[in-house]
């Protein structure tokens, strides 16, 4: 096989036959952060909508330290224009430092509508490679349907759901400042046609794994390998990074961790025949995944295979996948073993950071989900920001020789390969996917004949003056003289001129994006009216989560039974959890309401406007202030209300405000006691303890003793703590309540504020 050059006319003959005009990126939409995406502005006119052809894209400005904050950054990649911070951001700055490998957010909702508002969300939280899967009944379809059989959104893909996403992300990416990678299939017996379809509809990336077809959908082998020719000439033109699925003897394996020699095989296989194919090395990704996970000890099995293949194959990039073999329904566990995961990224230089969603163990694929597990990889590879300065991976010992062994058996492997007569001979012995580990065999591994599968018989010798006008072709092309390349006897073919590209609209009557936009109209045409979701827009489900004193049986009938009370549909336990076996079982349950909020009909808070620093310093040196404060009730937490108080922590000392603090536990009437004696402006409490309302019960009392003694009207009486509620404080007796997030500058500017108020200013 010899490599395919990227393009076989010249500038000047490319320029004749298209008449040097090839349509640009409109920029006529543009994406507002206070506005949702309204699909049908991406629809409108999208038949005429051609993005310029999109190579991957890696971050850019990784390899250098970066000052972030008062931090300084080894493994950081250029900022987000505009992003969501991590929650945890607020106690240094908001600081949003990106990583340097690219993430991954898989979509998998079945609407591409829906679809780009998770992508927006994502990209909001640092995803750059949105990567659109299929659902599992969509892995068999192989026949052609409106062009292709790929994935976009878990159905069958039209060129309408390809486009509108790429003009979709290309608005995205314009919000938020970065490129962002698009990412499906190109796989089944109609691959050639879905890898012409993405470079024309700017697709960036593509799984490419003709072993994949192979083994997991039992396409006939010589079929699977000549359409991954054509298919890779392609995918080498688009600039696209292949990615292959290699991982997939890891997810299916009885014993994952035996199969790790294996891997190497497959992985071996796939990137040399991409190569001979004619894509770059540097375009060409492992798909790797760990072959275990908690409670197996996997960091001491998971990290040698990670070095082995590191080392194996340094010319090529690795995509670190979380193994969804073992995720269960609590996203909890889930979430560990990612943020696990990563340390090997971190430690053996992962390229790609794949982010499978933590509900993949209930196949719910849910908007927030998607967030978090971007989240999960922002946070984790933040943290661990560097360690490699400070770690080094030991080479001897257990860890080196497990990793000599790894390689040594993969050779030992693809030496029988080799001796078996071949690949082809080795899938008909049944040498993938065994569950014994190597050189062992159990007898159960995936065989296919080579004279069988979907797609065999189907393939034809080319003639000896066999001629396909396009411009990328794999193999023997007779190209007549009076060309210079072969797309110049149609006047250049789709790559070269996009008005050539013939758009299919919707052929379903029924199942439609229109018909689904007319079904939520109201909902577009009046923002201001909401219902929950999780999945698609007003979709109306929420999640409860409850605990019952039962067993588990018990407990997810009796889940179901009280959302029937509470009047939600379709509700359904999504996982649950047993706490003991009598004493009780954690539950998660989903439903949908039937009722809409109107945005424009709620009573919004006042929004209390902070003074100033100056202004709050200048009123308290002319007219100082003293305060009291302590935790109230058996609340022995201290550390909130110190950074409310203390200067040290920004806290209202730093106004000049004297406080006498009283510390933890305090009894309500000593603390009035001591407002009266110090002739103090006011009391402050903090409650962190909440149980059955105990907070805003001491609230209350604080409030009666005041009355009781005959200073209410003289003292300004503030409750703080991470469950209060400003309105359910003031109810509760308080002048205001400050619940998680306030600061001291919020605290003062309250005080000064109400004071004056007090005395008729």
């Amino acid at each position: 096989m010899n490599k395919y050059p990227e393009k076989c006319c010249s500038d000047n003959t490319l320029n004749q036959l298209v008449g040097n005009v090839v349509p640009a990126r409109e920029t006529k939409i543009a994406l507002s952060p206070d506005e949702r995406l309204d699909i049908r502005k991406i629809l409108d006119g999208l038949e005429n909508y051609h993005s310029p052809r999109r190579p991957w894209h890696w971050r850019e400005e990784s390899n250098e330290p970066r000052k972030i904050g008062d931090f300084t950054y080894y493994e950081t990649s250029k900022p987000l224009e505009q992003s969501v911070p991590l929650p945890g951001s607020r106690g240094f700055g908001f600081i949003d430092p990106q990583p340097d490998c690219v993430i991954t957010t898989e979509i998998a909702s079945g609407r591409f509508e829906d679809d780009v508002r998770r992508m927006r969300m994502a990209a909001w939280h640092g995803a750059d490679h949105i990567m659109v899967i299929r659902t599992a009944g969509q892995s068999h379809i192989d026949s052609l349907l409106e062009g292709t059989t790929q994935g976009i959104g878990g159905i069958p893909v039209t060129r309408k759901q390809c486009r509108a996403t790429r003009r979709a992300l290309d608005l995205i990416e314009d919000e938020v400042g970065r490129p962002i990678n698009f990412h499906s299939y190109v796989s089944g017996v109609a691959g050639p046609d879905i890898a012409v379809m993405f470079v024309e509809e700017g697709v960036s990336g593509v799984h490419q794994d003709p072993q994949y077809n192979v083994l997991y959908r039992n396409i006939n082998m010589l079929r699977s390998y000549v359409d991954a020719c054509e298919s890779k000439a392609i995918i080498a033109y688009g600039g696209q990074l292949q990615i292959d699925g290699a991982h997939n003897a890891n997810a299916t394996a009885m014993e994952a961790w035996k199969v790790m020699p294996e891997l190497m095989v497959q992985h071996a296989i796939n990137t040399i025949f991409s190569v001979k194919c004619g894509i770059k090395p540097e375009n060409i990704a492992l798909s790797s995944v760990p072959p275990t996970a908690p409670p197996a000890p996997c960091m001491r099995l998971d990290l040698p295979y990670a070095v082995a293949l590191r080392d194996f194959f340094r010319d090529y990039k690795i995509r670190a996948q979380q193994n969804t073999k073992y995720m269960e329904s609590e996203t909890r566990e889930a979430t560990v073993t990612h943020t696990l995961n990563m340390v090997i990224s971190r430690l053996t230089s992962a390229d790609i950071q794949s982010t499978i969603t933590p509900d993949e163990g209930r196949n719910v694929p849910w908007h927030y989900f998607n967030v978090n597990a971007c989240n999960t990889a922002r946070q984790s590879l933040a943290g661990l920001d560097g360690v490699r300065q400070m770690l080094e991976v030991k080479r001897d010992g257990p860890l080196g020789e497990r990793v000599r062994e790894i390689k040594e058996s993969a050779v030992l492997f693809m030496e029988e390969i080799i001796e078996t007569g071949g690949y082809y001979s080795a899938v008909e012995q049944g040498f993938f996917v065994d569950s014994a580990e190597y050189p062992e065999r159990r007898g159960d591994g995936i065989a296919r004949q080579v004279d069988g599968g979907i797609g065999n018989d189907s393939l034809y010798l080319r003639a000896n003056d066999y001629f396909a006008p396009v411009c990328v072709h794999f193999g023997n092309n007779n190209i007549p003289p009076q060309f210079e390349c072969a797309s110049e006897a149609i006047g250049g073919d789709t790559f070269q001129d996009p008005s050539k590209i013939q758009f299919i609209d919707e052929l379903d009557e029924n199942d439609n994006v229109n018909v689904r936009i007319e079904e939520k109209r109201k909902y577009y045409d009046h923002p201001n009216l909401i219902r929950p979701e999780v999945e698609f827009l007003a979709d109306g489900v929420i999640v409860l989560t409850m605990m019952l004193a039962c067993d588990k049986r018990h407990a997810e009938v009796a889940a179901l039974a009280i959302g029937e009370k509470m009047a939600l549909a379709d509700c359904e336990v999504i996982h649950s959890q047993v706490m003991h076996p009598s004493e009780g079982t954690y539950i998660e349950m989903k439903g949908k309401v039937g009722f809409d909020i109107d945005l424009e009909k709620l009573e919004l808070p006042e929004i209390i406007e902070t003074l100033s620093e100056k202004e709050i310093r200048a009123d308290i040196h002319a007219r100082p202030m003293t305060i009291v404060a302590a935790t109230v009730g058996e609340d022995e937490h201290s550390v909130g209300l110190k950074e409310i108080i203390d200067i040290k922590h920004g806290g209202i000392e730093g106004f000049g405000i004297k406080y006498h603090y009283l510390g933890t536990s305090c009894p309500i009437d000593k603390l009035v006691d001591s407002a009266i004696e110090t002739h103090a402006d006011a009391i402050l409490i903090s409650t962190i303890i909440s149980h059955n309302n105990i907070h805003y019960d001491n609230m209350q009392k604080l409030a009666n003793t005041c009355i009781e003694k005959g200073v209410r009207d003289q003292l300004i009486l503030i409750a703080g703590g991470t469950q209060v509620v400003h309105e359910t404080a003031v109810e509760s007796g308080m002048d205001a309540g400050f619940g998680r997030g306030s600061s001291g500058i919020d605290v003062a500017s309250f005080l000064v504020n109400k004071r004056r108020e007090m005395q008729g200013e």
